[in-house]
């Protein structure tokens, strides 16, 4: 395995990363633009939870490429990057409808998400954004 990728601890945590990062994609997708969403504008916290979502999104997603680009090959990177992206609709299609496009997922988006970023700064230190 050595051969492939021989840094596995760094690669399994990439992929957790990577894969909160592609539910957040699909999450935010559908919340934006908040033209859009009236759900969102009648909400109290809706547009602002969008708006800090988004904004955790983007720290959690360059976090995860610098972390990947100091610790694995690049092939190991695509791959993983790939597998993420490809598999987070059906972690998306799991949740159940209500969580999916309201302040409530995006609520719970944004605690996962925030948890990842901690998660990304003890596990990466130097190399989180």
């Amino acid at each position: 395995m050595d051969m492939i990728e021989p840094n596995l601890g760094a690669l399994a945590w990439f992929a957790l990363f990577a894969s909160v990062a592609g539910l957040g994609f699909y999450v935010l997708a559908g919340a934006f633009p908040l033209s859009t969403r009236d759900d969102l504008k009648v909400h109290p916290a809706g547009v602002p939870l969008a708006i800090v979502n988004a904004l955790a999104f983007l720290a959690l997603a360059v976090g995860t490429g610098i972390y990947a680009a100091a610790e694995l090959r690049w092939t190991s990177i695509v791959i993983v990057a790939g597998f993420a992206f490809l598999f987070a609709p059906g972690i998306f299609n799991m949740w159940p409808e209500r969580w999916r496009d309201g302040a409530a997922g995006l609520a719970i988006l944004l605690a996962v998400t925030v948890l990842a970023i901690a998660l990304l700064h003890v596990v990466g230190g130097v190399y989180a954004a």
